[in-house]
């Protein structure tokens, strides 16, 4: 009796060792994940990275994000889109994956699974076609944001558009977007994954060394009114999302282009 006692004991340590390595060695491939990311975005400050209110902000090769776990779903996404980076190569549509990255775990894809949602990019698919790798890492759950697809395909889908233009016009622009994560949102999925009610984006322009913004507050709906209709003020996007965009910026030029909602100097 005591010699099955002690063999299940023994067998209990062992199934208990094995799982401890196993949960070790998955925190540290995640870990070099997210600090490999780091290293591969060095100069990411000199692109204005907005704050993050989370503190989970994961760089990929090709942008960066904040991760809310409350709302599972980034708070932001953050970009650079340059002129050179536009492309009309049209790579397979891969597989949507969980992004290991985030360390409180993002969202599976199949929370969306009948939910009568599209998985809206945040970086668009679009925005990376340069190569495959960089489109591909566009199809990571903690990229995605549930949006109606008459939004989806419309008005924002519209307001993408717009931004490659300014891209290419203007040799590049910085994008900072994402859906308003508040209280009381309605939600899908067995993981509770925000609907949000409005979506923004921010864009800074840097062309010839003179910095101009601009920003987007869309209703979760679609619109056919023209996209100047939805401009703000940078303050308003952080107003409603506690989020600083441009923190690096000195302040007398970050007050004075935040307050601003003029669009004269960009062309729709």
């Amino acid at each position: 009796m005591k010699k099955k006692q002690l063999l299940s004991i023994i067998s209990i340590i062992i199934l208990i060792a094995v799982y401890g390595y196993e949960h070790f060695l998955n925190s540290k491939e995640e870990g070099f994940l997210i600090e490999n990311g780091k290293t591969l975005k060095e100069s990411t400050n000199e692109y204005f990275l907005p704050t993050s209110t989370t503190n989970q902000v994961v760089h990929h090769q090709n942008y960066s994000l904040s991760y809310n776990e409350k709302h599972e779903q980034a708070e932001w996404v953050a970009y650079e889109l340059k002129a050179n980076h536009l492309s009309r190569t049209n790579h397979k549509r891969p597989y949507f994956e969980i992004d290991n990255a985030v360390k409180t775990k993002a969202a599976h894809w199949r929370n969306y699974k009948k939910s009568g949602y599209d998985k809206g990019h945040l970086c668009p698919a679009g925005d990376r076609r340069f190569s495959k790798s960089a489109h591909d890492e566009t199809f990571l759950t903690s990229n995605i944001s549930p949006q109606e697809h008459q939004f989806n395909a419309g008005i924002w889908n519209r307001l993408e558009q717009k931004v490659r233009y300014w891209a290419k016009k203007n040799n590049g622009v910085f994008v900072i977007t994402g859906g308003v994560l508040e209280d009381n949102l309605k939600t899908i999925g067995s993981e509770y994954v925000s609907v949000p009610n409005r979506f923004y984006k921010v864009i800074l322009d840097k062309t010839n060394g003179k910095i101009k913004m601009l920003a987007f507050l869309i209703p979760h709906k679609e619109s056919k009114l023209p996209l100047y209709k939805f401009v703000v003020t940078v303050d308003e996007v952080e107003a409603i999302t506690g989020i600083d965009f441009f923190k690096e910026l000195e302040d007398s030029i970050e007050e004075k282009l935040e307050s601003s909602s003029s669009y004269k100097n960009w062309s729709f």
